[in-house]
Order: structure tokens, then C-alpha cells, then sequence
């Protein structure tokens, strides 16, 4: 008998990110106090970043806390970005590049394939790439390990996709 499964992935949407960025660089033209800031987001789709520019850091702070409003009022899970350190730039600018996960990290992988297999639930795991298939024969087991994984945190925004059953 054919086995039931389901895929742990951890992806983000660009086009949720864009539209985001949008919404937000619409917010900081009309904000009084960002004027004259010269502050930008822009998403860069190839390498899943984001680049913020302002002028100080305390007005890439304030950019910073509208996108993540907007990403937010997307569904955009906020555990899905990766802050780099905050850069001086020419003419005594800042820049702070965010990384956009897409794919789950080996390491993180592992994780999830060890707390499968601690919890001795009649299911097996395995790690595809970059992401973590769990099959098994019964549909209601695979429900278990899906709140199980719900339950844990793995420093990680994970959604469960592909659910398969025969």
C-alpha cells in the first residue's frame, strides 16, 4: 500500500515582498518626518534580498518598522528575514541588506528530522534539497507530526504543502 505524505518547505512570495515594498515606499514619501531622508527599499528578486538606504539609522530603523508593518498585513512571515549589519554609505548614508530565506537550511533540516524521529510516531523523514518530506501509512499519524512540528520552534517560518493521500 502506497504511503501518505506531505512536504515541511519554508518559502516566502515575492510578489507579497513587492507588494509590500510598495505600500511602504508610498508610506515614507508622505511621512512628514521621512522627508528629505532620501530613504529607499529596494527588493532585489534574483538574490531574495532587500537593500534599505536612509540617512541615519535612526530613519532606516523607522523604514525598517514600515515594511515590516506591510509584510505583515501580507501574511509575509517575519521569521523569513535575515538582517545584515548596518552599513555606512557614500554622503553619510546607511544601507542594511535583508536576506529572504527560501528553502530550509540543512542544518535547520536536520533539526526537523531528528524531532520526527525522537517523537517514535510510525512516520519517516527525509530531507529533499531544501525541504523535509515526511511520509507514512496513516493519515492521522501524519497530523500528529504536523502539530508537533507546529508545536516547535526551529528559528524558522515553515508551512506544510503537498499533502498527499492514497
Amino acid at each position: 500500500m502506497p504511503d501518505n505524505s506531505f512536504d515541511v518547505v519554508s518559502k516566502i512570495e515575492l510578489p507579497e515582498v513587492s507588494n509590500s515594498i510598495q505600500q511602504a515606499m508610498k508610506e515614507i514619501i508622505q511621512r512628514f518626518d521621512l522627508k528629505d531622508s532620501n530613504s529607499q527599499i529596494e527588493l532585489n528578486e534574483k538574490d531574495n534580498k532587500i537593500l534599505l538606504a536612509s540617512k541615519d539609522e535612526f530613519k532606516l530603523k523607522a523604514i525598517n518598522e514600515i515594511l515590516q508593518q506591510k509584510l505583515v498585513k501580507r501574511k509575509v512571515p517575519l521569521k523569513g528575514l535575515d538582517y545584515g549589519p548596518v552599513i555606512p554609505a557614500a554622503g553619510s548614508t546607511v544601507k542594511q541588506e535583508v536576506t529572504l530565506q527560501q528553502g530550509i537550511p540543512i542544518e535547520k533540516a536536520r533539526e526537523i528530522v531528528k524531532k520526527v524521529k525522537d517523537s517514535k510516531l510510525k512516520v519517516q523523514a527525509s530531507i529533499q534539497g531544501d525541504f523535509v518530506r515526511v511520509s507514512g501509512r496513516d493519515r492521522d499519524v501524519l497530523q500528529q507530526v504536523i502539530q508537533l512540528l507546529r508545536g516547535s520552534d526551529f528559528g524558522i517560518d515553515m508551512q506544510f504543502t503537498n499533502y498527499r493521500t492514497n
